[in-house]
């Protein structure tokens, strides 16, 4: 028995090719990658000495059109020849490959399977198209993003909606409030958007100056950014903080809402308001949500706390960080620079490789894509590096002074940028402890 494979792979689409013919005894094996020299070496072949088996992955390739696979797949199987698909197959033996040759019938002159064959050769190219989109670093088709506008091959600054969606961002940054910032935009300029559309600009790498497709890849520096990589890296560190928290949580006034939870009965706290009859005056209390101990945790003043935690962090957040060798984090980001430095430099040797005929066009911009893909990966792994200066931000925030400047907004930013909980315990009716644990 004489078995011979045929597979082809469209290089601007497929990176590896499984094929599951590794139980088999294949005399030969014909690969094609983006041109048709091996399947004209096949059809030679098959002429001089045809098998009784042809494996291939789709009918599709057989040919770059449903008429030449038609007229392919007629010329070797006037040959004798048993032409198997093995597009669902994970692996395959000899007793598989008798029953494929008794369930799989393929009248090539159905037009069901001639229109299928179409379908796809059309969705490939529809594919093709949009692949070598993304080689080049192009945009993907579409209305621009908001505060931007479709330049010859990158997008370009809409001069007025950036400031408007840059206005955005800074908001988000200073008070770290997704519906805050939505609401100061419908204000300020009465630009109307939902909170799931602020989130998705919040996300979008387009306003960091890189390109998303669709299949999730990344491009860096494809034009110009609205925000910097640092305004970027603290928008991600604010999102993951607030992503732990209900919408409504991630939005309150109060700076300590959501941090807290109770030591004793392990439940998150909560701010209660408290006003006397035909009194303006409001007091503040946490206590823990749903109690289930008898009795019950007490309620403590939202002012104690507050000032308590404002201690806590100023005695020991810089003790926290006093291990921090900003030395390793500078050493860490040399090396990674130094590798896309690297991969810069194999991009610049790219058009010489083309001019001296080494490379093809196609090659060249493949491999061009590829290096930018590495490239874009290195510079987000730099991005979620701690700052440098975290012991200067420490001695910053250790002094009692800054905390009182700030308002509650403003307090709401910092503790969610260095806290990951605060736990109350309470020791008597009147007495309690407090303790952080910090995200650094």
């Amino acid at each position: 028995m004489i078995i011979y494979a045929y597979f082809y792979i469209e290089p601007l689409l497929e990176t590896n090719l499984e094929i599951p013919i590794n139980n088999l005894k294949v005399e030969r094996v014909y690969h094609d990658l983006g041109a048709r020299h091996e399947l004209e070496k096949l059809l030679n072949d098959c002429q001089e000495k045809p098998p009784n088996y042809l494996l291939i992955r789709q009918l599709q390739e057989l040919g770059d059109n449903s008429e030449i696979v038609k007229n392919n797949y007629q010329k070797l199987t006037d040959l004798g020849i048993k032409i198997l698909t093995l597009e669902v197959q994970k692996s395959i033996n000899l007793d598989e490959l008798k029953w494929l040759e008794n369930t799989i019938k393929i009248d090539i002159n159905d037009p069901e399977i001639l229109e299928t064959i179409k379908e796809n050769k059309r969705n490939l190219s529809l594919k093709k198209g949009q692949a070598l989109t993304r080689i080049k670093a192009l945009p993907p088709p579409g209305k621009a993003p908001y505060g931007y506008r479709r330049g010859k091959d990158c997008y370009i600054i809409d001069r007025s909606t950036a400031p408007i969606i840059k206005d955005f961002f800074e908001q988000f940054l200073l008070f770290g409030s997704l519906r805050g910032a939505v609401n100061y935009l419908a204000k300020r300029y009465g630009k109307k958007i939902s909170v799931s559309t602020g989130s998705r600009w919040l996300k979008n790498p387009v306003y960091r100056g890189d390109l998303k497709y669709k299949n999730n890849e990344i491009i860096s520096n494809t034009h110009v950014a609205i925000i910097s990589r640092e305004e970027a890296a603290q928008i991600d560190r604010l999102l993951g903080r607030n992503r732990k928290l209900s919408s409504k949580t991630a939005s309150a006034k109060h700076s300590l809402v959501g941090l807290v939870s109770c030591q004793k009965c392990h439940n998150s706290m909560i701010i209660n308001h408290v006003t006397q009859k035909n009194k303006k005056k409001e007091y503040l209390y946490i206590r823990p949500q749903n109690c289930p101990l008898t009795p019950q945790c007490k309620a403590i003043p939202y002012q104690d706390v507050l000032k308590k935690t404002i201690d806590y962090i100023c005695n020991h957040f810089p003790k926290k960080v006093k291990s921090f060798d900003p030395q390793k984090i500078e050493d860490y980001k040399n090396k990674i620079q130094t590798q896309i430095e690297e991969k810069k430099y194999i991009i610049n040797q790219l058009s010489s490789l083309i001019q001296s005929n080494i490379l093809d066009d196609q090659t060249a911009n493949l491999r061009r894509y590829t290096l930018n893909l590495e490239i874009s990966q290195l510079r987000s792994q730099l991005e979620q590096l701690p700052p440098e200066n975290l012991k200067k931000i420490a001695e910053t925030v250790s002094l009692p002074r800054f905390w009182q400047d700030l308002s509650e907004a403003e307090r709401r930013f910092y503790f969610r940028e260095f806290i990951r909980q605060i736990y109350i315990e309470q020791t008597s009716k009147v007495d309690w402890n407090l303790e952080i644990t910090f995200i650094v």
